[in-house]
């Protein structure tokens, strides 16, 4: 089967390269979206989750670029670093033996000489050092994890001008240093409506180029250039984060704010939903350093941490397609879906009784920028959710994912049609089909076309015009030709779903 695909491959580059036809459907050219991979859980998994003291305590220089194991987390995901912020997580900006909360630190965002000490000078001085490293890894640039509030230390008085002052002074360093990403978190005023508001248009004024992330309330997302999601029991999060999104789609950005959603550890569902990622999982698999099971990132349901080709193919679909804020374009379906967990030990970091039921829910469908899509299933048949957007340069996306039922996280290949308006942009295909039909506004225009089939995760594009039909204004592409191209570039034992982007060229 690999000999055949390579001369396939081969084939395709050859025919590509003696027309306008191109040989990769994926640019070069790194994302501009706002995706980050985030140390909190890396951090936690290193020290077996021992409590939040000892995951605080080893953010710092030598696990970042030490050569020991579970360290040097500046080399991970080699594939697609230039696309994302390296987002250090609490507690950069704190002495390194103060790892307690409280403490009178919280806040402050100077990076911390103990913490790094071969990163000298001044606080905004060491800042930029350490993001020229970052950056020379070949990460987008450096971000870090920000408590809502002043830090204690500094006394600053509790009027207006001087708030205003103390985080002029930390996003003017922030700009100056090159520093580019704010995870602002919780803190005493992480509910603070008008803090939260006037963070971020300060923000614009001094750090203009710094993308500062907001969580908490869902109406923060009218004015922020981010917003998160928040955190979720890995067992239950596909139905969790497709209900905070649908959530969130409800609000419109103001003003110039971009009103992107972050939805986290979920690269394929921010691509069916024009959303940014945040990644938390990384590539430390097995039990933890212990050798108790990992129970963050349990090897049950979805198993994330197999799962790592599915976020390459989602950071890399966001080179064709960025994430888009919300707006009014958002069609959400009333029927929802009933998922239940059975937990068992060491399965999530939440306290949960063992065979306790967790029953969440989330719309079966969800759509931006383009009607519901439809299913065609018989009763029987455990439908999965099925998500759809049309992004503002013209590409859609389309993505079938798990649902979670029992003790297992079932996607059942089901026949999706999907409502489309261009026949030559590009489309992401993510997850299982019976087929896929794309239905459009009217017949191609074009007597001679090459369809082109890629694995987001590769490099290379394959003829697939004589592998779909195209019948009046629908063109139907098989579930098994999606599973052979969307898993074309896959690692040995990666158990991520397909995920292709198709293409059409007039000749």
């Amino acid at each position: 089967m690999k000999k055949i695909i390579s001369t396939i491959a081969l084939f395709s580059a050859l025919c590509a390269a003696c027309s306008n036809i191109p040989t990769s459907l994926v640019p070069d050219t790194p994302s501009g979206a706002p995706d980050y991979f985030c140390t909190w859980n890396v951090q936690g998994y290193a020290v077996s989750y021992t409590g939040g003291t000892n995951t605080r305590a080893v953010i710092n220089e030598q696990y970042m670029f030490g050569a020991e194991k579970f360290e040097n987390w500046a080399e991970l995901f080699p594939e697609i670093r230039a696309d994302l912020y390296f987002v250090m997580d609490d507690s950069w900006d704190i002495p390194q033996d103060v790892n307690n909360t409280p403490n009178e630190y919280l806040g402050l965002t100077e990076l911390d000489a103990s913490r790094f000490p071969s990163f000298t000078g001044t606080p905004t001085q060491r800042l930029k050092k350490l993001t020229k490293k970052v950056k020379s890894l070949g990460w987008k640039g450096l971000g870090g994890w920000i408590c809502a509030q002043e830090a204690e230390m500094v006394h600053v008085p509790a009027n207006a001008d001087s708030v205003e002052a103390y985080w002029t002074e930390r996003l003017q360093a922030a700009d100056e240093a090159g520093f580019a990403y704010w995870k602002v978190d919780w803190g005493h005023k992480d509910r603070n409506d008008e803090w939260r508001k006037n963070l971020t248009a300060w923000g614009r004024t001094h750090a203009p180029n710094l993308v500062i992330e907001h969580a908490m309330k869902g109406k923060y997302i009218e004015f922020s250039d981010v917003f998160r999601t928040y955190d979720v029991e890995n067992i239950t999060a596909t139905p969790v984060t497709i209900q905070r999104v649908a959530d969130l789609l409800k609000y419109s950005a103001q003003g110039d704010a971009a009103g992107i959603v972050n939805c986290e550890d979920e690269p394929y569902i921010a691509a069916g939903l024009g959303c940014a990622i945040g990644v938390m999982r990384h590539p430390f698999n097995g039990n933890l350093p212990d050798g108790r099971q990992d129970h963050v990132f349990p090897p049950v349901g979805r198993d994330y941490k197999s799962r790592l080709d599915e976020v390459i193919r989602g950071v890399r679909w966001h080179r064709i397609a960025e994430p888009f804020g919300v707006a009014d374009d958002a069609h959400i379906d009333t029927v929802k879906l009933q998922d239940y967990w059975d937990i068992r030990p060491n399965e999530s970091y939440v306290g949960h009784k063992d065979g306790e039921r967790l029953h969440v829910s989330a719309p079966a469908r969800v759509s931006r920028n383009m009607p519901l899509p439809e299913i065609a299933a018989d009763s029987t048949t455990a439908v999965p959710f099925v998500m759809a957007s049309r992004y503002p340069n013209g590409a859609t996306a389309i993505v079938t994912t798990e649902r979670t039922l029992g003790r297992e996280c079932v996607l059942n290949p089901v026949a999706v049609t999907v409502k489309m308006s261009d026949w030559y942009k590009p489309i992401g295909i993510f997850g299982l089909y019976e087929s896929l039909v794309l239905d459009f506004d009217n017949e191609i225009g074009a007597q001679d076309f090459t369809v082109l089939g890629q694995d987001l995760a590769g490099e290379l594009a394959i003829d697939i015009t004589d592998r779909v039909s195209i019948q009046g204004t629908r063109m139907i592409v098989p579930g098994e030709l999606i599973n052979e191209i969307g898993l074309m570039a896959a690692r040995e034992g990666d158990k991520s779903t397909p995920g292709m982007v198709l293409q059409i060229f007039a000749q």
